[in-house]
């Protein structure tokens, strides 16, 4: 009797004998087989994408391109073209995940990967942080510069994809959903066509490996890091809907197109058109032929689609940028002395005077910061222990007289 009753389990959800089941686990009342089990994963796994998918749909309407663009304005000044570029780049990456990459008519829809051309202290990083400021997806910012090749001193390119895990709390599956900015790409470009003694570990070799990523593939990512912990175990992440945007100063590259652009205008027309050139602002007209003369590889322009390019900034931009936006310098500087009990001002002649210095050391806006700090340094190291003084004011003389006197006048560019 014991033995018949044996033989007899069932699985409480489906009704199978033992005999028919590869596995058949107990619980506390019942039974069940490997077969509800795989069901049942897939089930959850169903529901639980559906609920990611209407999150990120109810998202949607919150983020019109528009709004994206506005949102960017309050922290990044002038650059309107870079901003559109981003802006419908992400509100279309969020369209992507909330409808699915294919719908119902076949239609697949791909990610449109983004490289951004721009000199130093332009607002490549800062456009990339005001974005992840707003965004409800995992984010996160790589530097090129730290890799090489696997096997070679420095980071693998799967580290980039460990910042966006731990960004994501470890959720493999809202790290497939991310952004990833990957900033100084110009770096890695291919030092030369000649061949070479030394292996270029840090070039053309990250490249080919930065493919696989770009493209879509599904890749083994250590949580922790790679080579600090080889015993962990890796991570599985799909990154066709991950969207990648890559900036780079790319020092040298306007030789490179007006050297084309030169080359172009022949003959009687030549110098009329090399007139019409706006040679301050060559950068606007930067092709990917101009990236592959570059050093970048073929190959990797063609997973960067989206080519754009940020302007140097004027004397006018330089100007809003030290007052205007939400985290303008000349309010971090007023906010440190507030919280001393200091009420701090400038001169307006003092606001253009920082704007023409940092014209002159042709740093952007990098230079305006560098400028406030020789100005500001005594200042900031005397008065917090002078608690009778509640106020100062920065005048024209004041600033010149510090600004003369400090290391800042050897940064100038002849």
């Amino acid at each position: 009797m014991g033995k018949s009753a044996k033989e007899d389990i069932r699985c409480s959800f489906c009704g199978r004998s033992k005999v028919d089941t590869n596995v058949l686990i107990a619980g506390i009342s019942g039974h069940i087989c490997d077969r509800c089990i795989d069901q049942a994963f897939q089930i959850s796994k169903d529901e639980l994408s559906a609920k990611n998918n209407q999150t990120v749909k109810s998202s949607i309407n919150l983020l019109k391109p528009i709004e994206i663009k506005k949102y960017i304005d309050q922290y990044v000044i002038g650059q309107d073209e870079a901003k559109k570029v981003l802006a419908v780049a992400v509100y279309n990456h969020f369209k992507r995940l909330g409808q699915g990459v294919i719908v119902e008519d076949g239609v697949e829809i791909e990610k449109s990967n983004i490289m951004m051309v721009g000199e130093t202290g332009t607002g490549k990083t800062l456009l990339a942080k005001s974005i992840a400021k707003l965004l409800n997806v995992p984010f996160c910012i790589a530097d090129a510069t730290v890799l090489t090749e696997a096997g070679y001193v420095g980071e693998d390119v799967e580290s980039i994809l460990s910042r966006l895990l731990q960004a994501a709390d470890f959720d493999a599956a809202a790290a497939e959903k991310g952004i990833i900015f990957i900033d100084e790409v110009d770096k890695i470009a291919r030092k030369s066509d000649s061949a070479s003694i030394t292996r270029d570990v840090s070039g053309e070799g990250v490249q080919q490996a930065l493919l696989k990523l770009l493209e879509g593939s599904v890749v083994g990512v250590p949580p922790q890091g790679g080579r600090k912990h080889p015993e962990q175990k890796l991570v599985q992440i799909d990154t066709k809907n991950i969207l990648f945007i890559c900036g780079g100063a790319f020092v040298g590259l306007d030789r490179i197109i007006e050297k084309r652009m030169k080359s172009q205008t022949l003959g009687f027309s030549a110098s009329k058109q090399m007139r019409d050139i706006d040679k301050p602002n060559i950068l606007k007209y930067v092709t990917p032929a101009d990236i592959k003369s570059f050093g970048l590889i073929p190959e990797l322009i063609g997973r960067l689609p989206i080519l754009t390019h940020l302007l140097p900034l004027d004397k006018t931009a330089l100007r809003r940028i030290l007052t205007e936006p939400k985290n303008a310098i000349i309010k971090q500087y007023v906010k440190l002395f507030e919280i001393d009990g200091i009420k701090l001002s400038f001169d307006k002649e003092v606001l253009d005077y920082i704007v023409d210095k940092a014209m002159e050391h042709k740093l952007g806006a990098r230079g305006l910061r560098s400028i406030c700090e020789a100005i500001m340094l005594d200042a900031m190291f005397d008065m917090p222990s002078e608690k009778e003084i509640k106020e100062l004011k920065i005048t024209l003389s004041y600033a010149t007289e510090k600004a003369e006197n400090s290391k800042i006048e050897s940064l100038k560019v002849a």
